[in-house]
């Protein structure tokens, strides 16, 4: 792959995204354009305003990758884009944008699987970043992102086994709705991570759903037991029946830090015990909830004691980016991938099965 240079969009939900990756690994430029300041209004993502944000920014955000890089059309082997899952209209901004940068200046085009980027966030290297040793195979990755939770197995590149998924909701969807019960906004997974920083007394003890010996997740419970448990706070200091008074900072954080105790304990236990049971060489974490500090700290923790190396991007590269999926289209362009403009969204595109 020496030498392959791939553009790379992103636009699967809510972040416009594009880089030029080198060889699948360092980084020329990456350009992100958020949108949270414009649905924090809403407590959440509106799929049509997200679209529309997607067409206002691409060009721009395209424009100061390109300045950025300092490359020529002729230094890029391919164009790679998210192609699923995500918001149908939101994709399709970014696969029809693509499509159009490939057909203009003949380039091959790679769809990829946005997962499989977030995967692939562990190869990456920043602009003047020392080289070090990527993951080693066979290894267990984790997947943590306010639409996705699973676990997976990768014996080589691009090979994937799924181990367990979540049931029903997300763990970043649970950080989101118990950071609106707590009065906290949106993103909720930022809120809480840096209200529970300032807990004296963790005591407030949320329950964990561990199902069995299974690798699958679930936190619709710990989402209704977290709505109990706040309510019960509340009627604790008096004001059950006033919606719009605030929870006192203290209780806020003991409750911030139990919901947050709870997700993180579930997610590193499973991973733990399947990277021992299956004889992983090495984890890797990705995904916009890797970025949460406890989770990052816990993980790292009980891996060292293990002895197995983890792999975890920085934060700006565990959430939505278009580097992640440069490094996983440079993958797919090396084992012969190539996609048609015909090409287009799947906003259901599981990465494996089990």
């Amino acid at each position: 792959m020496t030498g392959t240079l791939v553009l790379a969009v992103e636009s699967s939900c809510d972040e416009t995204g594009i880089a030029l990756v080198q060889d699948g690994r360092r980084i020329r430029a990456n350009v992100v354009a958020s949108q949270v300041a414009l649905h924090a209004a809403t407590g959440g993502i509106v799929p049509e305003v997200a679209a529309r944000a997607h067409l206002r920014w691409i060009v721009p955000v395209l424009d100061e990758a390109w300045a950025n890089a300092g490359v020529a059309w002729t230094d890029v082997d391919a164009v790679a884009v998210t192609h699923g899952p995500g918001l149908a209209g939101s994709l399709l901004v970014g696969i029809n944008f693509a499509k159009t940068l490939a057909w203009v200046h003949d380039k091959p085009l790679v769809g990829v699987n946005h997962l499989e980027g977030h995967i692939y966030a562990a190869w990456l290297l920043d602009p003047g970043e020392e080289d070090r040793e990527p993951p080693s195979f066979p290894l267990v990755t984790l997947v943590v992102s306010g639409g996705h939770t699973f676990l997976a197995e990768m014996r080589d590149h691009l090979t994937y086994r799924l181990l367990g998924e979540t049931v029903d909701d997300a763990a970043g969807e649970a950080f989101d709705k118990v950071g609106r019960l707590l009065g906290l906004g949106y993103p909720g997974g930022p809120a809480i991570q840096r209200v529970a920083a300032a807990a004296v007394a963790r005591d407030r003890v949320f329950p964990r759903a561990w199902l069995g010996e299974s690798y699958d997740f679930s936190f619709s419970g710990l989402k209704t037991a977290a709505r109990r448990i706040i309510e019960a706070a509340r009627a604790e200091e008096g004001i059950a029946e006033r919606p719009d008074a605030a929870l006192s900072e203290g209780a806020t954080a003991e409750l911030a830090w139990g919901f947050q105790d709870a997700v993180v304990d579930v997610l590193v236990t499973k991973t733990m015990r399947a990277a021992r049971t299956l004889g992983a060489r090495s984890i890797v974490l990705g995904g916009g909830v890797a970025a949460n500090a406890e989770l990052r700290g816990r993980l790292a923790g009980e891996a060292g004691a293990a002895r197995l190396p983890l792999v975890v991007p920085r934060p700006g590269l565990c959430t939505d980016n278009g580097a992640m999926i440069g490094a996983a289209g440079a993958r797919r362009l090396l084992a012969g991938d190539r996609a048609s403009l015909a090409l287009d969204a799947r906003p259901t595109f599981p990465i494996a099965s089990r």
